[in-house]
Parts: C-alpha cells; structure tokens; sequence
C-alpha cells in the first residue's frame, strides 16, 4: 500500500479514522482519575500520556476538542487542578475500555465499569485501585493545539507502585506486571521486553555488520 495525502483524505471515514489513529504504533493505556469540586468521580481511558521532563518531573496529554457540552475531565482539572493517572493491566483491560463511553454528566465509569476509587492521603482526585502503577498530577498548563485539541501539562506529585517493578536504575518493568498498549482506537497488546541497551555515548557505539 502506498498512500499520497489526496489518496488519505478520499479514503472512507471509519477506514481513515483507524489507519491514522494506528499508524504512530503502540501508545500507553491509561485511566485518567479526577474529581469534581462538589465530589462527582470520574475515570476515563487516554492513549496520549508522554513524557516531557524529569526535572521537575512533568506529563502531559492530549485532551479531545471540548464541545458545547464538555466531558467531566477536562472541566474537573479545571476545577480542582489534581487528577491521577493510572497503568492499565491485563487484568481489567475491558473495564478500562468500555470507560471511554460518552455517559451522561454527572455518573461515575467507576460505579458503572465496576472500577475502585482509591484515595490516598490528601490526595483530592481518586487513584483507580486495580491499578498497578499510580501517578498524582497537579495541573500546570494547557496550550491549544492547531486541530482544537488541548495539551495539558500537569506535574508528578506522587508515584505509587511494587517495589519489586523497579530495578536499581529507576527503570520500570512494564512486563512485570502485565501492563498494556493501545493501537489505534481499541485494540490492546501486551508488553514483553526483549532487551535493554545503556544510555549512547558516542565512542562506545559498536561496529554493526551490516544494514538490515
């Protein structure tokens, strides 16, 4: 298959949608916890989390264009500045999916996907319990995108997770604890590690063979 823009733009809706949406490869699966300021939980599923800096440790996401009715997330950080960001796993892959269902303002994914609201501490926005690895943010910043999207940059105030996933480098195990990726819009795949190579310093590049 090869494809120009003008071959993209014909293609058929639901077609393009998936291609486009599949084409950057694996994405992380993460529930985004937050809760509003009169208490209302909410928990959504979010394939967009990235890294932007570990001093000070940042994360952001990319939030969906907000309608004239906007889904509780977006307004919830507004609100209270905090939500979580959570690993999904295995073992509740489906529970975090069907989380991306557009419910009425106001009902709870947790109540209704059957997930856990944990809160730790302080802490204002629910962690989802079922979680293996668990992230506090604080929200920072939010800078419009050209598409009408919004990327939210919030900073790490709190990490909770097995010690036994974390080798003495700091470098976490996704294997370990059977956590998942997103391609696409709704398909799911495991993570197995297959290697781990240092940090690349110029005069410590190997002499490879041959081009692949």
């Amino acid at each position: 298959m090869k494809l120009h823009k003008e071959d993209i733009e014909r293609l058929e809706r639901a077609y393009r949608l998936n291609l486009i949406n599949s084409i950057s490869g694996i994405k992380p699966a993460n529930l985004i916890g937050t809760r509003s300021s009169t208490n209302k939980e909410n928990v959504a599923i979010f394939s967009s989390v990235v890294h932007l800096g570990s001093s000070p440790a940042q994360l952001a996401f990319i939030m969906r264009p907000q309608t004239a009715i906007p889904r509780d997330t977006y307004p919830n950080i507004m609100e209270t500045g905090f939500y979580t960001i959570n690993h999904v796993s295995e073992a509740f892959i489906e529970k975090a999916h069907y989380t991306s269902a557009k419910l009425l303002k106001g009902y709870s994914e947790f109540e209704r996907m059957k997930l856990r609201p944990e809160y730790i501490g302080d802490f204002h926005a629910p962690f989802v319990k079922e979680s293996p690895v668990k992230i506090g943010m604080k929200y920072e910043e939010s800078i419009p995108l050209p598409n009408g999207c919004i990327f939210i940059i919030g900073s790490v105030q709190m990490i909770i997770c097995p010690d036994d996933i974390i080798n003495d480098l700091g470098q976490m195990n996704l294997e370990s604890y059977a956590g998942v990726g997103i391609s696409g819009l709704n398909t799911y795949y495991g993570f197995k590690k297959l290697d781990s190579f240092p940090y690349v310093r110029e005069n410590e590049i190997p002499e490879f063979n041959e081009k692949i």
